[in-house]
């Protein structure tokens, strides 16, 4: 568990510099230079990945059980989870959807997060899902009250994006759903 729990903070704490202190990322982005410091954040971030992969594998092998969700939040995960893809390519595709949703990454991380919490009741599962949930809450509150905003490059906002979106969306779904969820993670969705 203390693998997984370290993974968090190294992976959740690189994300959240900008949330808690910016003026530290400023400094080292001045320090290090802007390649610098995303080699440094990109490293760190990976380690604090492959700990969370590895630390939630082997809690899973000995659950500490908090609750035991009832069968019907099953569907519930699932119908959350139809947000997720969508959300996740309206990231990376500007359009309508993307306008709507306004910050797409943060909406897929919330929907997964929940949906996964819901369906998950052991104490690995709350700490890995529920620390994503509350991040994604306190990035999205950040979002809002930073004075300037970071802009990305991105693709130019054409009305296909809004389609590939759906239609590319609902197919990485239905692969999730149907084969790739069992396959990565072990993990049958249906049936």
């Amino acid at each position: 568990m203390l693998l997984l729990i370290v993974g968090l903070i190294l992976f959740l704490g690189t994300h959240s510099i900008r949330i808690l202190a910016d003026p530290l990322r400023s400094g080292l982005v001045q320090r290090f230079g802007p390649w610098g410091y995303k080699g440094l954040y990109s490293l760190i971030s990976l380690i604090g990945l492959v700990m969370i992969i590895v630390g939630y594998g082997q809690a899973r092998l000995d659950p500490v059980w908090l609750y035991h969700p009832p069968g019907w939040l099953r569907h519930l995960n699932m119908l959350l989870m139809l947000a997720v893809f969508p959300a996740l390519l309206a990231a990376y595709l500007p359009g309508r959807i993307h306008n709507l949703l306004r910050h797409p990454m943060l909406v897929a991380v919330k929907a997964w997060a929940l949906a996964h919490l819901l369906v998950n009741g052991t104490l690995a599962g709350t700490l890995l899902f529920g620390g994503f949930l509350v991040w994604a809450v306190a990035d999205r509150i950040s979002v809002g009250r930073r004075s300037s905003p970071r802009e990305a490059p991105q693709l130019p906002a054409i009305p296909i994006n809004d389609i590939i979106v759906i239609v590319g969306g609902l197919g990485l779904y239905a692969a999730f759903a149907f084969w790739l969820h069992p396959i990565l993670f072990g993990v049958a969705v249906t049936g």
